[in-house]
């Protein structure tokens, strides 16, 4: 038997369940998860912050308004930033500074007094930071239920252990085949396939953009001394590692973007030793023990620009992928207009200032 629906989400991790959120006032959605449960990838191995710089200058218009959605639905806790460097990158420091000028991000260059002051136990020669106050854990989890609640009240039907096999297209629709778990039709099928995004896109026909999966490592480690809970999350200018404090330990990753094929990630042990290795040239800390590790994929299109629209080639396939580590922090407005463009519906206050053609599928020149 086959049910027949407006919209089929393909993917139920953070940017499936926002955008079938955001879709399910205005049409019958079928939201489809391959895996048992919904965000068993990506969504639920995020190092869990929002972070008005990270993205870089293009990803800050979805960045600002979605922090602001987030902190009126409680999924934000301050934290605080601190990008440092080395003494002899006062160039990377000016040319970070820069290109977020205008862009209406809080930042502040800090000295080394005020480094050691947020950084105790901070070794020489690390002498540049800058401070991004606004910096806050999100609730990654609460955040994905909240989506997947609202979907479920607006009546999108969610279907777990539905891998899609095969689609083509029927008459003005999608007939789409799950193999096993039967079968589904749908005028408009959206790309919420996260690592799989180009699959799914050559399995409907689409061009492939390109969108690649990427491995990030992060390690759960023991120090002595412990670290501090007022510890901001603190990152390399150079893009070298990151760590910050969770529930009396440190996250700590070696920001690893190593190619893999869509995939379960595992973390690899040399991951785990390097990340160890550089926050050792950091501080001054011990570390005890690694208690636990995982990696998740991030998926990125060749520009790290997220993929919102209707494929310029073929009918009825929408995207909405590659939103790389940056996806859930910009999951409220990247699913609004998402959804706006979707439905053709006009803008609203969260949407209206964002320029749609950054991250339309056909900015590549088709």
């Amino acid at each position: 038997m086959s049910e027949t629906f407006d919209i089929a989400v393909i993917g139920a991790g953070m940017a499936g369940a926002s955008i079938s959120a955001e879709l399910a006032p205005f049409a019958r959605v079928l939201l489809a998860e391959g895996e048992d449960h919904p965000g068993y990838h990506t969504t639920g191995r995020s190092a869990a912050f929002w972070e008005e710089c990270y993205g870089g200058p293009n990803i800050v218009p979805l960045t600002l308004p979605s922090g602001a959605y987030l902190r009126e639905h409680g999924f934000l806790a301050p934290r605080g930033a601190l990008y440092i460097a080395r003494t002899g990158d006062e160039a990377r420091v000016e040319s970070f500074i820069a290109q977020f000028a205008g862009t209406g991000v809080t930042i502040e260059r800090l000295g080394r007094g005020a480094l050691e002051a947020l950084l105790p136990g901070v070794r020489p020669g690390w002498d540049h930071a800058i401070s991004e106050p606004h910096c806050a854990d999100i609730d990654v989890a609460g955040l994905h239920q909240h989506y997947l609640a609202r979907a479920k009240a607006g009546g999108v039907v969610l279907r777990t252990r539905h891998q899609l096999q095969a689609a083509e297209r029927e008459g003005d629709g999608w007939r789409l085949d799950f193999g096993r778990a039967g079968e589904a039709r749908a005028r408009v099928v959206v790309n919420a396939a996260g690592a799989w995004a180009d699959d799914l896109a050559r399995m409907c026909g689409a061009r492939a953009q390109g969108i690649a999966p990427l491995r990030r490592t992060v390690a759960q480690i023991r120090t002595n001394p412990p670290a501090p809970a007022t510890l901001p999350l603190v990152l390399d200018l150079k893009g070298e590692f990151y760590f910050k404090p969770e529930a009396g330990r440190l996250w700590l990753s070696p920001h690893d973007e190593t190619p893999s094929p869509p995939c379960d990630a595992a973390p690899e042990e040399i991951d785990v030793a390097l990340a160890i290795a550089r926050f050792g040239e950091v501080v001054d800390w011990r570390v005890q023990a690694v208690e636990r590790k995982w990696a998740g994929l991030r998926s990125f299109a060749p520009d790290r620009r997220p993929v919102y629209g209707f494929d310029p080639q073929i009918e009825g396939f929408f995207w909405c992928a590659g939103q790389g580590g940056f996806g859930i922090q910009t999951a409220p407005a990247g699913a609004r207009l998402a959804a706006q463009l979707l439905l053709g519906h006009e803008r609203d206050a969260m949407t209206d200032a964002i320029e749609a053609a950054l991250y339309s599928p056909d900015r590549t020149g088709w």
